[in-house]
């Protein structure tokens, strides 16, 4: 099974793969795995678009963030006693995933000290871009959180367009509205005076960016790298 790994993933992460259990088809609208289900694989994305999200108590969903090809999901059970998945995975996009048994993962970490290092960084900037995702969802309040998923969104799947930015991913309201822990309703009224000033278009259920700056000048944007500040 030959993979093709992203710039930020390691040749010991690459090898890692090659313990693959299993390889299947993911059909949009399934789950690889849901909150609460015992959790004995991890999951590498071949291809399509995988959403890891949260039930909150009071029932909403909140969206983390997207998984695309050649990354990880379901690695927050490692080196846990009785694991079940703390988030859900729902296919967006259907595509092709391969499934690998967490207690071999967990055997290949503990006798390959370069995997280990590497295991390490790559969770470490995992935290990173959920710490500073849940800064801006906490402190920029509901119109803040959108401003913030739209910037991530637009450095994750944006096509530049002159001075213009085209988010190659459509989503329903009610969809972005779960990447900003808001109700739709919120939303909906957000999204409509970002219109009405010509800040974003939306055509085809696709966000068009229009006054990217105004965005970040909203929400005190620092300017964070890419590599952080997305939505995957």
């Amino acid at each position: 099974m030959t993979l093709t790994m992203k710039p930020t993933h390691s040749i010991e992460i690459k090898e890692l793969l090659t313990f693959a259990d299993r390889k299947f088809k993911s059909e949009r609208g399934t789950f690889l795995f849901q909150e609460g289900m015992v959790a004995e694989e991890l999951y590498i994305i071949l291809s399509g678009k995988i959403q890891i999200s949260k039930i909150t108590s009071d029932g909403r969903e909140l969206s983390l963030r997207i998984c695309g090809a050649n990354d990880i999901c379901g690695e927050l059970t490692l080196f846990t006693d009785n694991p079940k998945y703390l988030l859900s995975a729902k296919v967006l996009e259907e595509g092709e995933v391969v499934a690998i048994k967490k207690d071999i993962i967990e055997s290949e970490i503990f006798q390959n000290s370069k995997l280990a290092f590497e295991f390490m960084k790559w969770m470490s900037d995992h935290f990173r871009k959920t710490q500073t995702k849940f800064r801006d969802l906490v402190l920029n309040g509901k119109r803040g959180a959108l401003f913030s998923t739209l910037i991530r969104m637009s450095n994750s799947y944006g096509i530049h367009k002159g001075q213009e930015i085209i988010i190659d991913l459509p989503l329903t309201n009610q969809e972005l509205a779960n990447f900003c822990g808001t109700s739709r309703e919120s939303t909906n009224r957000i999204l409509s005076e970002l219109k009405r000033d010509k800040i974003i278009s939306v055509k085809k259920s696709k966000i068009t960016i229009l006054n990217l700056q105004y965005l970040k000048d909203e929400i005190g944007c620092e300017n964070c790298s890419a590599v952080y500040c997305n939505i995957e």
